[in-house]
């Protein structure tokens, strides 16, 4: 798996939302903070201005992408007269659930709001490295592909046909890929942020992160990742820490144990079988370090895991009043 796929599969781990706004202006609305939380706003029509918790004012224009990697709190306004009056787009209903609005074809704005609920310790480390707000002006000719999924999501969110959860949840999928090479194949430290963004981004640390992200159970050591890099062992980890923020092998760990999770919490696998697939030759040595990193027994992580609660419908409908 590479890189990007890696992180959308942690995304996915977490609880889905999806919902098409029809509004009127003016109207405002305010966004609980979620510290698990990453959200995705598309300005479908209309503009809108955000405001952040720090005074920062970013205007939204119609087609404009705001993507807010933690959940941070913002509020949105029509105009800057306006005060609360709109519906909360935060995610935090039911597991797997999407919610709808109805279509009012004489609204002056539409948004599509997406949002996954994660579960604690499971973010993936280039949206740790995001900024709090990403903002993504409209390009068509620049992305197409993005433009082209945004408009197919927005279309099955406002219509009711048959296959329109299967089509919504692929949707969801391809717009947050999309996404996600947009900010990566743009200017990394222009967007605000580097670290293990600008990591991905550089030829040689770029290509351990891949090997290490396509092989995690692979016994790697320094010397083994600074051949994939082509670099000279010292170079390479010198310059890995630099732009990861720790060094290689503690990069690999702390991976390995995220992969771990995920597993515990998505399989009933027995703890030997996750403990050889992340790379621990014992199912010992695996509980350790899974302990050290998370603070709990892997077992107890699994019984507490969301993935043990009862299951909801996944993308149930329900309206969503406007």
């Amino acid at each position: 798996m590479d890189v990007l796929s890696d992180v959308l599969a942690v995304l996915r781990t977490g609880r889905p939302f999806a919902a098409r706004f029809s509004l009127t202006a003016p109207f405002s609305d305010q966004r609980r903070s979620h510290a698990n939380g990453f959200g995705v706003q598309v300005m479908v029509r209309g503009n809108v201005f955000v405001t952040t918790a720090d005074g920062r004012v970013i205007e939204v224009s119609e087609g404009d992408v705001l993507v807010v990697p933690r959940g941070s709190s913002h509020s949105i306004v029509s105009d800057s007269l306006s005060t609360p009056t709109g519906p909360e787009c935060d995610g935090a209903g039911p597991a797997g659930l999407i919610l709808r609005s109805a279509h009012d074809p004489a609204a002056t704005h539409v948004m599509v709001c997406l949002a996954y609920a994660m579960a604690p310790g499971r973010t993936h480390p280039l949206l740790a490295a995001m900024p709090d707000f990403i903002h993504i002006p409209a390009d068509p000719l620049a992305r197409p592909e993005l433009a082209g999924a945004i408009t197919m999501l927005e279309g099955e969110l406002r219509a009711e046909r048959g296959g329109g959860d299967t089509l919504v949840s692929a949707l969801l999928d391809a717009v947050l890929m999309y996404l996600l090479r947009a900010v990566l194949e743009g200017n990394a430290r222009h967007c605000g942020f580097d670290g293990w963004a600008a990591a991905l981004a550089d030829r040689s640390i770029g290509a351990a992160l891949q090997a290490i992200h396509a092989e995690p159970a692979r016994q790697w050591s320094v010397s083994s990742l600074g051949e994939v890099a082509g670099l000279s062992r010292s170079a390479f980890s010198r310059r890995f820490t630099e732009l990861v923020g720790q060094p290689p092998l503690g990069y690999l760990t702390s991976w390995r144990l995220t992969l771990a999770a995920r597993m515990l919490s998505d399989t009933d696998a027995p703890l030997a079988t996750v403990a050889r697939q992340v790379g621990y030759a014992s199912e010992f040595a695996f509980a350790a370090a899974f302990k050290r990193d998370f603070g709990q027994p892997p077992g107890r992580f699994r019984k507490q895991s969301p993935a043990c609660e009862p299951a909801v419908p996944a993308f149930e409908r329900e309206p969503l009043p406007v």
